[in-house]
């Protein structure tokens, strides 16, 4: 049976939205009930102000809380392990993240242990989750990841440098929200990898074998806002109305690829980000273009109907050579918001490809990519996107 012939649709994430969001935090804690809530954050979150910023609102509303700030980049089971801890030695029963995709993918992990017990990479895989999480609500103060509103938790095992992917209707966030305020002053490198993050999730649950008519209006938008948007919210410190659209993109590809999954870009960035750190948004970014050349032959109209959304002319055009404009138009975001050329600019090293390309072909990404992949496809994409 096609992947497209029968599909499932739901939103059950609560969102709010809009500038001074924020101060409806303690009213969206107050409607799941009373107890101490486990922040989840990362050092930069704190350096910036932002964590007080939310700790200030929960404090002029009485609400008990406990705060973890050790999140890193690409974050470890081990990571989750000890955030899962303090949850439970601090008595919580409810858990914010404020931050990143990384912040988020740390608190989905700490409130399976909460409800499920064990070791967090026990869950890697699809529906290993038994009991839901408690009641999760994320705060995104990038506009890349989408996770406010998926069943994924990305977590690493450095013990194999492995991305694993923990998968379950059981660990969407209950609410999120969305507050541009939080987002506006984001430094151009972080702001162009997370928006290129969010373009690269919906591009590729676009042309995605698993996509349908509700996934593809999900991410064809999300890709007409981020090419509108992401320039103008990456390149100032003021623009409210653009980061606003870029969260809202964030969210709408996020909504799309929560039930599509999303294609090769995906499963290669992964190992990139397992082997050499490689923050997940720029591994995205620079596989993108290159991934979506190969990938044409199998989908030019709905790469033709991409490269319209992002505002290229396409009228009178072959559906290959208006294609190939979305590839040109990726290119040039990228280059505008500050995203390296190649992998060999961000440390990557030859030699690591076929175990990093071996990786890759374990994601359950590869069967949905639209044209078909082997281990050498995955070489020879890493070894076009190296230099």
């Amino acid at each position: 049976m096609p992947y497209q012939t029968l599909f499932e649709f739901a939103a059950p994430t609560r969102l709010v939205f809009g500038p001074g969001a924020i101060q409806q935090v303690p009213r969206l804690l107050e409607d799941a009930g009373e107890g101490r809530t486990l922040i989840v954050t990362d050092p930069g979150i704190r350096s910036v102000g932002l964590l007080d910023r939310l700790t200030a609102v929960l404090d002029r509303a009485g609400r008990s809380y406990a705060v973890f700030d050790e999140t890193e980049a690409n974050p470890s089971a081990e990571t989750v392990e000890r955030c899962a801890r303090r949850y439970l030695d601090d008595g919580c029963g409810m858990l914010i993240a404020i931050g990143g995709g990384s912040s988020m993918d740390v608190a989905k992990g700490t409130g399976i242990l909460a409800t499920n017990g064990g070791r967090v990479m026990e869950y890697e895989g699809i529906n290993k989750v038994r009991q839901p999480i408690p009641f999760l609500l994320c705060i995104p103060t990038t506009y890349g990841t989408g996770s406010e509103v998926t069943p994924f938790s990305v977590i690493t095992d450095r013990s194999r440098q492995f991305k694993a992917t923990i998968g379950s209707p059981l660990i969407v966030p209950a609410a999120a929200v969305l507050d541009p305020d939080l987002s506006v002053r984001l430094p151009i490198p972080i702001a162009g990898a997370t928006g290129m993050d969010a373009l690269t999730h919906g591009i590729e649950a676009y042309v995605c074998l698993a996509g349908n008519t509700v996934t593809r209006a999900f991410a064809i938008q999300a890709i007409e806002l981020i090419a509108a948007n992401l320039r103008q919210a990456a390149a100032s410190d003021h623009h409210v109305a653009a980061t606003e659209q870029m969260l809202i993109a964030a969210t709408l590809a996020g909504h799309s690829f929560a039930f599509t999954r999303l294609g090769n870009v995906h499963a290669m960035a992964h190992p990139l980000g397992a082997h050499f750190n490689i923050p997940h948004g720029v591994a995205n970014a620079v596989l993108l273009p290159h991934v979506m050349e190969y990938n044409l032959m199998a989908c030019p109209d709905q790469y033709a109907r991409i490269a319209a959304a992002m505002g290229e002319e396409v009228r009178g055009l072959s559906a290959m050579d208006a294609a190939r404009r979305a590839v040109a138009a990726v290119r040039t975001l990228s280059a505008d918001v500050g995203i390296p050329a190649n992998l060999a600019a961000l440390g990557a090293r030859r030699e690591a490809f076929p175990a990093m390309a071996a990786d890759a072909m374990k994601s359950g990404n590869i069967p949905v990519n639209p044209r078909k992949t082997g281990l050498e496809d995955i070489l020879m994409l890493f070894e076009r996107a190296y230099a």
